[in-house]
């Protein structure tokens, strides 16, 4: 998570998510990075991304555009921003948004992309398209209606 500094005349600080590092395991406890006068970061240890057959189709849709992403929900307690949870389906990372939570979004990294694009080949089939029968009996202008 990065703090910075604004020159805006409403908030002063902006916190923002700034990536996300698969497979690091370090100390669970937020370590400072970097603290000097543009800001700060903090580094979070100890996130588990677990995929949920339930979420394939948002999982899909992620994967299936030009920039993936790795959406993480924060909130602030006391003076600083803490990353809550992360997932990669677009459908929770919206029901998070609908529902009033802070959620950035950062880019997917190459192993991460493989990893959540092998679940979706493996778990995930779109619903058929159902063909909607024309109305014949009624006459071609109204049927737009």
């Amino acid at each position: 998570m990065r703090r910075r500094e604004t020159q805006g005349r409403w908030p002063s600080v902006v916190w923002e998510a700034v990536g996300v590092l698969p497979g690091y395991e370090g100390d669970p406890d937020a370590r400072l990075l970097v603290d000097d006068a543009s800001g700060s970061q903090w580094l979070y240890a100890g996130f588990e991304l677990v995929l949920h057959r339930d979420e394939a189709e948002g999982y899909y849709l992620n994967v299936s555009t030009q920039d993936a992403r790795v959406f993480v929900l924060w909130r602030m307690e006391e003076e600083r921003a803490v990353p809550k949870y992360l997932t990669v389906s677009y459908n929770e990372a919206m029901r998070w948004m609908d529902g009033g939570e802070q959620v950035d979004s950062v880019a997917m990294s190459r192993d991460l992309y493989a990893w959540v694009g092998a679940y979706v080949e493996a778990n995930y089939r779109p619903e058929p398209k159902k063909r909607i029968k024309p109305r014949s009996f009624m006459s071609p202008k109204d049927r737009s209606r």
